[in-house]
């Protein structure tokens, strides 16, 4: 997507960031408007504080996605382990669906981990979201179920790495 643009965060970013995110999870079902886990997707504050947000813009400055690069040990990491870089919250409007924002910001944190030296990406993705796994799976993750864990009863996350040459 030639017109899209990636970078980190502001400040301003932020109200706009967790409404996507939000909206992400509820347009395909994951999340509804009480959830407990809404109330974390919309806390952009505390990732911004916790860890690095990336936005996906159009040449408008129109936010399209965004993406949660974790380290492991901090707040925010659930899988990741020294040496790997993590991400989480991966989140696409519904306008710009189809257009290569997801998989244009899962390339995002590669770079950011070859640039980090790391050996690895993980992620932890419900066993719900299939679209999400075809592009996982598309751009060379695999499954790591080694590492599948549920954070409540009868929900279950499972893991995902992409191996970086060393």
């Amino acid at each position: 997507m030639a017109d899209l643009i990636i970078r980190p965060a502001t400040e301003a970013d932020l109200p706009v960031i967790g409404a996507v995110t939000v909206e992400a999870y509820r347009e395909d079902g994951f999340v509804g408007d009480h959830d407990d886990y809404a109330k974390v997707l919309a806390d952009s504050e505390s990732r911004f504080r916790d860890a690095e947000l990336l936005v996906a813009q159009d040449e408008s400055g129109t936010v399209l996605g965004s993406v949660t690069v974790v380290r492991p040990g901090t707040p925010y990491a659930e899988i990741s382990r020294p040496g790997e870089l993590e991400f989480r919250m991966l989140a696409v409007t519904a306008a710009a669906r189809g257009r290569g924002v997801g998989e244009t910001l899962v390339r995002a944190v590669i770079d950011k981990a070859r640039e980090a030296g790391a050996t690895h990406v993980v992620l932890s993705s419900s066993e719900k979201m299939l679209a999400a796994h075809r592009l996982y799976e598309r751009m060379g993750f695999t499954r790591l179920p080694d590492r599948d864990w549920s954070p409540l009863p009868g929900f279950k996350l499972v893991a995902y790495a992409y191996g970086l040459p060393v």
